[in-house]
C-alpha cells in the first residue's frame, strides 16, 4: 500500500467520529487485548476489556455495547461457542451485537465457521490497525 493510500485511510478514519461507541474487547492474552484496546481508544471509543467468554457473557447482563471485537481461540469456551451462545439471547441482552473475530486462524475455513457462528467479519491475527477500525466503521454505518 503506498504512503499516499494508507494516509487517505487514516484521513477517512479520523473523519468518522467515533467516539460515544462502545466496544467489548475478549482476547485470553492481555497483549492482543490491550493493543485494540489502545488502538480504540485512539478514536474516542469507549472500550470494555475483558479476559474470557464467560466474562463476555456476564458483561452483556449489565452493559450493551455497540460492537464485539472477539479472539476465537481462548480457553474453556472458544469464540464459535461464544458466538452461538450470544446469537441464542434475545436483542435487549446483546443477541443481535455485530461481532468481529479476531484469530489466528486465518484460512477460508476458519472465516466461514466464524461467519456460521454469527461474526460479520473475520480478520487475522496480526491485525492491521486500520483493518479494525474500517469495520467497526462499516458495522456501525449499517
Amino acid at each position: 500500500m503506498s504512503e499516499q493510500t494508507e494516509d487517505s485511510l487514516i484521513l477517512s478514519a479520523n473523519s468518522v467520529d467515533l467516539a460515544g461507541l462502545k466496544v467489548l474487547v475478549v482476547d485470553d492474552d492481555p497483549d492482543s487485548r490491550d493493543l485494540v484496546a489502545f488502538l480504540l481508544q485512539e478514536y474516542g471509543v469507549e472500550v470494555i476489556v475483558v479476559a474470557s467468554a464467560v466474562e463476555v457473557l456476564k458483561t452483556l447482563t449489565t452493559i450493551q455495547p455497540d460492537i464485539l471485537v472477539c479472539d476465537i481461540g481462548m480457553p474453556d469456551m472458544d469464540g464459535y461457542m461464544l458466538m452461538r451462545q450470544i446469537r441464542a439471547l434475545p436483542p435487549e441482552q446483546g443477541g443481535q451485537i455485530p461481532a468481529i473475530a479476531l484469530t489466528a486462524y486465518a484460512g477460508e475455513s476458519n472465516q466461514k465457521l466464524a461467519l456460521n457462528a454469527g461474526f460479520q467479519c473475520h480478520l487475522a491475527k496480526p491485525v492491521e490497525p486500520m483493518d479494525v477500525i474500517s469495520v467497526i466503521i462499516e458495522l456501525t454505518q449499517k
